[in-house]
């Protein structure tokens, strides 16, 4: 298996769509992770994100961001049939160092709670679960639905 690790783009929206479709589990949010959302979010953040690739199909995605002081990870999925094979640890790395390469020295994420495959990745790879903070949301836009994929 060689896969390769790149900074994602525009123009792989409609196969990183399609592996976001097909995880169990995962949810998406109808304008943010549209296509226009995402092309948005990559604007933003040029160099951040990545794609691993099997060829020609996208089999793991990271949407990283930063403000400026945090970076953010979003979208961390692997293909269910590529997992256990250091695909999402690469992809961290990959992702680390491009948000070090802007200067950015922490970075933070959301697991939902009932997310156990995603919880134990975090845990195994050194990641700590913050329990002295709460996470507040504001909704600006109620038409912003999570679609949670079955």
């Amino acid at each position: 298996m060689s896969i390769e690790y790149r900074v994602m783009q525009y123009e792989d929206y409609d196969l990183i769509k399609t592996l976001w479709d097909n995880i169990h589990g995962f949810a998406i949010r109808s304008i943010d992770d549209s296509k226009e959302g995402v092309r948005r979010f990559l604007e933003r953040n040029p160099r951040t994100s990545v794609v691993a690739l099997d060829g020609e199909k996208v089999v793991g995605t990271i949407l990283c961001g930063h403000d400026g002081r945090n970076g953010t990870f979003y979208h961390v999925c692997v293909d269910e049939a590529y997992r256990r094979r250091g695909i999402g640890r690469q992809m961290v790395v990959f992702c680390m160092k491009a948000l070090s390469k802007e200067k950015i020295n922490q970075i933070s994420l959301i697991a939902f709670t009932d997310n156990e495959v995603g919880n134990e990745f975090w845990n195994d790879i050194g990641w700590t679960r913050r329990s002295d903070a709460n996470r507040y949301e504001f909704k600006l836009n109620k038409e912003n639905i999570i679609n949670f994929i079955g």
